[in-house]
């Protein structure tokens, strides 16, 4: 029996078995072994598993966005509205066979958009070009899933559940568990506070599918059976994502405004080029980007040629961006802007920076 057979032999037993106290070691076990055999399909062992080839596309700008959704729902169409790219846009499926990125230029920020192929139910098992989309988007800051208005609310569980399978997480923080297994000793196993999805003979349960019998283990917040799997693996990709939702010219008022009003999502129309701007503004706050302005002694602030940096950097990281060794020979900083209580301000290396301060680096 191959790979797929087991898997699909275990989803239709997760899918039967009732929910429920009795069942729920039963449940943990068929769950671990899932995650198994779906690890085993995604990196296949020895030469005869050879990845095959992928989108090679090299890294580049501030920030980069994988652009994910089924055939036909206007991806090409998107990037060929917000950046200077071309990307072939027709009304048939599959215009778009490789990957093909493009640049937003946006708050003076290069973020690199990548417009990939259309995705078809079972990429997650290989079926169409699925593996190697799903790859790239495993390397990218955030997902833009694209999605057909007048489709409803079924693709996106499509999609979701496809990447939800090849261990790509969105819009979830890491589970706060600390895991490390041991040479010898059995299992530690403790929480700091109440757990009421799981507990310590099911984690051992989940322990033993994966040939661990020695490890620390500690839960920090009340997690469930899944997400200590994910812990276990240690391949999953937490990811920001914005669902947006395409053709919205095609709905009714009240269907636009029901889709609105879900998190997440936004509402656009590539076609008439409606609510674009929202979707920059957006990315730009989902990816967490701010720009920082420099200022020399006596001259006015560089609005020009700002420093693009993560939200909640530090002076240090923003020392880091100009040159490395800026942050050895650094006495002060003066700031100006919402970061500090009054400007400018004498502050530090630890001093978190806001979007669009103006910092004046002072050296020893």
């Amino acid at each position: 029996m191959g790979i797929l057979e087991k898997i699909a032999q275990i989803e239709a037993e997760i899918a039967r078995t009732q929910k429920n106290k009795a069942t729920e070691y039963h449940l943990g076990l068929l769950k671990a072994k899932l995650a198994k055999y779906r690890t085993q399909l995604l990196e296949p062992q020895g030469k005869s598993g050879a990845k095959g080839e992928g989108f090679d596309v090299m890294k580049s700008g501030d920030a980069r966005v994988a652009l994910i959704g089924f055939p036909s729902v206007g991806k090409s169409t998107l990037l060929n509205v917000v950046t200077k790219t071309h990307s072939e846009s027709a009304s048939y499926e599959f215009t778009t066979l490789t990957c093909i990125p493009g640049v937003i230029e946006y708050n003076g920020a290069n973020i690199q958009l990548l417009d990939l192929p259309g995705i078809i139910e079972g990429a997650s098992q290989g079926k169409g070009r699925g593996r190697q989309v799903i790859a790239v988007a495993r390397t990218a800051d955030m997902v833009v899933m694209m999605l057909d208005a007048t489709k409803g609310d079924v693709q996106k569980k499509l999609l979701e559940k496809e990447l939800e399978s090849v261990g790509l997480r969105l819009n979830k923080q890491k589970p706060n568990i600390y895991f490390k297994p041991k040479k010898g000793g059995g299992l530690s196993f403790n929480s700091t506070c109440t757990l009421t999805k799981c507990n310590e003979k099911l984690v051992q349960t989940i322990l033993h599918e994966y040939k661990i019998f020695n490890a620390e283990v500690l839960f920090r917040e009340d997690c469930s059976a899944d997400d200590f799997i994910d812990v276990i693996c240690d391949n999953r990709v937490y990811l920001p994502c914005i669902y947006v939702y395409n053709k919205i010219d095609q709905i009714s008022i009240e269907e636009v405004d029901r889709i609105a009003h879900q998190p997440h999502c936004i509402v656009i129309s590539c076609e008439m080029k409606l609510n674009l701007d929202y979707f920059l503004m957006k990315l730009w706050e989902y990816l967490g980007l701010i720009c920082v302005y420099t200022k020399k002694r006596g001259e006015h602030p560089d609005f020009k040629d700002g420093i693009i940096m993560r939200r909640d950097c530090s002076v240090e990281h923003v020392c880091h961006a100009i040159h490395r060794s800026i942050a050895n020979s650094f006495k002060y900083s003066l700031v100006w802007g919402t970061s500090v209580k009054y400007s400018p301000q004498r502050v530090g290396l630890l001093h978190t920076m806001n979007h669009e301060d103006v910092i004046q680096i002072v050296k020893k």
